[in-house]
């Protein structure tokens, strides 16, 4: 079979790649290589990548991951010759996230989150690379499954840790040296190919988005077996060069967090997300950001331990938990920004020269417009916030992130 993939769709394809495996890590791999980091990166590799394949042939194959129809009927498997989508479902909805050709401007994007990972900084890859490719509504649906996400992961991740650190967490602080047993290391093995499985299922949107989708009829408007592989083994180079680089810059973030580095903490914290991504996978097929789950988990664990350990200041909590949610905010701002206006921008250059377009087709109603200079406008206590995290700024930046979500959630955007 021929490979039918346009020059900017391919470009996309392989920044997207990277700056997913590169920058969830983090979430997905990073307990799992910094308590392995007495083994050699190609056999935890070697590890992730098998199970890489076997997702992504499961979702090609089942020709969306689903064996049955919601109705309950038998689902078709794969027909070959039409070509088939990998992404488990969410990018199903065409009404939100429309088919069409990729062009210069969506490889921006996770060109962008490439560079924000090198600076360490915990950008989702959803809102990143996938908002660009959506309409207003399917970009209201992910902030606001990624925003339950980011609330619900904080009350779990708090609750359990309030327990468990007092009694597992303390444990394991004083038989440190016991924690490679061979029952630890097989159940964190174990539990890491959970985790690794549930989120690529959730993930696989963000990169396969920039290729053939197709409408399950047209012959060849799918992924075709051909592409499929491509894809899936420069996917796996990029993955073996994470590991390679140890996760990159943006294992920081992960190792200034409490107990991290025990591979029985490490086996609990990857247990509690990936369950929590497999109930939102299970919930609906809307995408949503597993970067807000993995810092709402950590967030509510961090707090966990202000409070159940003197050891831990309760204020050097919140500004490490205010500075990761800043981040994470200023790269959904980017993202947005970039979203609407680099379409906006493109449809000004003609053969003529540039003409600035009606900024109807930036904001097509008044509530869109409102949303874009809020969350714009927002960003400046952000950076005051960083300047000084001060107890008066962090808490102004507290009450905002509130009112903000409150009002995001009670208001409609388009």
């Amino acid at each position: 079979m021929d490979i039918d993939v346009s020059l900017w769709a391919a470009v996309g394809f392989l920044f997207a790649a990277y700056a997913v495996v590169g920058n969830d890590a983090l979430q997905t791999l990073g307990t799992f290589i910094n308590s392995n980091r007495r083994l050699p990166w190609w056999a935890l590799f070697l590890f992730a990548g098998f199970i890489l394949v076997l997702v992504f042939a499961f979702g090609y194959i089942t020709d969306g991951g689903e064996l049955r129809n919601p109705d309950g009927s038998p689902k078709e498997l794969c027909n070959f010759a039409v070509g088939c989508d990998p992404s488990y479902g969410r990018l199903s909805n065409t009404e939100k996230y429309p088919v069409f050709e990729p062009s210069w401007y969506h490889a921006l994007p996770p060109l962008m989150l490439l560079v924000l990972t090198r600076f360490g900084v915990p950008v989702s890859t959803t809102f990143m690379v996938l908002t660009i490719f959506a309409t207003i509504a399917g970009l209201s649906s992910m902030m606001q499954k990624s925003l339950i996400g980011y609330g619900l992961a904080f009350v779990v991740g708090g609750s359990l840790y309030v327990v468990l650190s007092q009694t597992l967490e303390r444990f394991f602080r004083r038989t440190e040296h016991e924690q490679h047993a061979p029952v630890w290391v097989l159940l964190q093995w174990t539990t890491t190919a959970y985790l690794w499985a549930v989120w690529l299922m959730q993930d696989f949107a963000n990169i396969f988005i920039f290729l053939p989708r197709g409408d399950g009829v047209t012959v060849g408007s799918g992924l075709n077996p051909a592409e499929a592989i491509l894809a899936v083994s420069a996917t796996l180079l990029l993955l073996g060069y994470t590991f390679w680089n140890k996760g990159g810059p943006v294992q920081k973030v992960l190792r200034s967090k409490t107990s991290v580095t025990d591979i029985r903490s490490a086996t609990i914290i990857d247990f509690i997300f990936a369950s929590l991504l497999f109930y939102f996978k299970e919930l609906n097929d809307i995408p949503m950001s597993t970067t807000w789950v993995f810092l709402g988990l950590i967030a509510g664990r961090e707090y966990a331990f202000a409070i159940t350990t003197k050891a831990i200041k309760f204020l050097r909590t919140s500004q490490v938990v205010l500075s990761d949610l800043s981040k994470a905010f200023i790269g959904l701002v980017i993202s947005i920004d970039m979203a609407r206006g680099l379409p906006y921008l493109a449809q000004g250059f003609t053969e003529n020269g540039f003409a600035l377009p009606p900024l109807e087709m930036l904001a097509p109603s008044a509530n869109t417009a409102w949303f874009l200079i809020i969350v714009n406008l927002m960003v400046i206590p952000v950076a005051f916030f960083f300047q000084n995290k001060s107890v008066f700024r962090m808490s102004g930046l507290a009450v905002m992130f509130a009112v903000g979500a409150v009002a995001f959630f009670t208001l409609p955007i388009y």
